[in-house]
C-alpha cells in the first residue's frame, strides 16, 4: 500500500536533465531535481540511478552496529559508557553519519540543485568527521605507547614489560615519533579534515572537470597522516609479549590494515576510472555502475578497519597491566570526555559553518532557478 500511492514520476534521460544532475556515462535513470520529500523517499523502491547509491551504504548501517556492538559482549569489557569506550563510540559516531549522510545524500538530492549541492556539501563533512572519529581510535588503541606500562626495577630504572626481539624497532627508539604523536596528530588531523570540506565543497563550484580525481586524491591526505600510528605499529615490534593472549589479540592487526588499505585503493580506482559505464555508456544506468561499487568497497573497508581496532582493543583488554584508564606508570593519557567527544563536536562546528557558507553560495547560484522552476510549474 505504501508503495502504491500516488503515480511515479518518469524517469528522464541526460538530456532532459539539467547538465549539473548528469553524471559522465550515465545516461538514463534521473529523476527530475523537483521532487517532493515523499518522492524522493518512494524512489528507493523503483529503479533509478541513485537507488543502488541508496542501499549501498544504507544497508551497510546495520551490518556495521553489529559487528561493533559485538565488543561490549567481551570477557572482560568494561561498560559500553565507560571512559575507555569514548574513543569507539566516537568512531561509531564518525561511520555512522557518513553512511547515513551519503545515502540521504543519494535519496534526497532531487528536491532541487541547491538542496543537491546542500545534501553533497554534507556528505563531505561526515567523511572528514569519519577521518578524525579513526584517528581518535587510533590514537588510544593502535597510539605508539597503547598496551605499554613502564616500570620501575629496585634501581629506579624503567623496564620494558616485553623483551626485545632483533630485527623490530622499539616502541621506544624514535622518540621524535612519540612527540608527534602526543603532541601533534589528533590536531593534524583536524587540520586535514577541514582542508578536505573545503576543498570537496569547492570542486561543486569549480575545477568540475577534475572533480573525481581532486576529490579522491584530497582523501588520501588524511589517510596517510591519520594511518600513522597504524604504520609505527607495523614497523615496530608488537608492545605485548609473545607468550601473552594479548599479543595472540594484537597479531591479526596487520592483515586487516592491509586489507582495508585495499579495499581503499579499490573504491579509488572505480571512483576515478568510472568503470564500467566507461565502456558501455548506458548500460549500468541503474545497477552495476562505479558509484555502488565505490560504496561497496569503501564499507569493506571500514569493516576491515573496525576489526583492525578491535583487536588491538581486545588486547589492551587482555593486558594484565591494563593501559587504559591512565595509570600512574602510563605515559598515554586516557581517553575524557574532552579529548573525544570535545574534539568532535568542535569540529563538527566548524564543518557546519563551512557548509552553511557553501550553501549559502549555492543557493545564490541556483536560488533563482528553482524558483523560475516552480513559476513555470503553477503555469503549466
Amino acid at each position: 500500500m505504501f508503495l502504491n500511492c500516488g503515480q511515479p514520476l518518469p524517469l528522464l534521460s541526460d538530456k532532459d536533465v539539467p547538465p549539473r544532475v548528469t553524471e559522465n556515462f550515465i545516461l538514463s535513470g534521473y529523476r527530475f531535481p523537483n521532487y517532493s520529500l515523499r518522492d524522493c523517499l518512494l524512489s528507493a523502491f523503483r529503479p533509478t540511478n541513485e537507488t543502488g547509491n541508496f542501499w549501498t551504504h544504507f544497508l551497510p548501517i546495520f551490518i556495521f552496529a553489529y559487528y561493533f556492538l559485538q565488543m561490549f559482549s567481551w570477557d572482560g569489557a568494561p561498560d559500553a559508557d565507560a571512559p575507555f569506550f569514548y574513543p569507539m563510540w566516537n568512531y561509531f559516531i564518525g561511520v555512522f553519519c557518513l553512511l547515513l549522510a551519503s545515502s540521504m545524500a543519494h535519496l534526497l538530492n532531487s528536491m532541487s540543485l541547491v538542496v543537491r549541492e546542500v545534501c553533497f556539501f554534507v556528505d563531505y563533512g561526515t567523511i572528514s568527521a569519519y577521518t578524525v572519529g579513526s584517528s581518535l581510535a587510533y590514537y588510544y588503541y593502535i597510539h605508539p605507547r597503547a598496551g605499554i606500562v613502564e616500570k620501575e626495577d629496585k634501581n629506579g630504572s624503567c623496564l620494558d614489560i616485553n623483551h626485545k626481539r632483533k630485527g623490530f624497532l622499539s616502541p621506544n627508539a624514535m622518540p621524535e615519533f612519540n612527540l608527534f604523536f602526543e603532541t601533534y596528530y589528533m590536531p593534524c588531523a583536524c587540520v586535514i579534515a577541514i582542508i578536505c570540506v573545503l576543498s570537496c565543497c569547492n570542486t561543486r563550484q569549480r575545477w568540475r572537470e577534475h572533480r573525481y580525481i581532486i576529490r579522491t586524491l584530497v582523501f588520501l591526505l588524511p589517510f596517510l597522516i591519520s594511518s600513522t600510528p597504524v604504520f609505527y605499529r607495523v614497523l615496530t615490534r608488537s608492545p605485548y609479549s609473545t607468550t601473552t593472549p594479548s599479543f595472540a589479540a594484537s597479531i591479526t592487526m596487520p592483515n586487516f590494515f592491509y586489507r582495508h588499505s585495499l579495499w581503499l585503493l579499490v573504491s579509488a580506482l572505480f571512483n576515478i576510472s568510472k568503470f564500467p559505464e566507461r565502456l558501455a555508456p548506458g548500460r549500468f544506468d541503474i545497477w552495476g555502475h562505479s558509484h555502488q561499487w565505490f560504496h561497496c568497497c569503501t564499507f569493506l573497508s571500514i569493516l576491515d578497519e573496525l576489526h583492525m581496532i578491535q583487536a588491538e582493543v581486545r588486547a589492551i583488554l587482555l593486558n594484565p597491566d591494563f593501559l587504559l584508564p591512565p595509570t600512574a606508570l602510563s605515559r598515554l593519557p586516557g581517553p575524557t570526555i574532552a579529548s573525544t567527544y570535545g574534539v568532535m563536536l568542535l569540529l563538527q562546528t566548524t564543518i557546519v559553518s563551512i557548509i552553511a557558507c557553501f550553501s549559502w553560495h549555492a543557493n545564490c547560484i541556483y536560488g533563482p532557478q528553482r524558483d523560475q522552476l516552480k513559476k513555470q510549474m503553477k503555469i503549466d
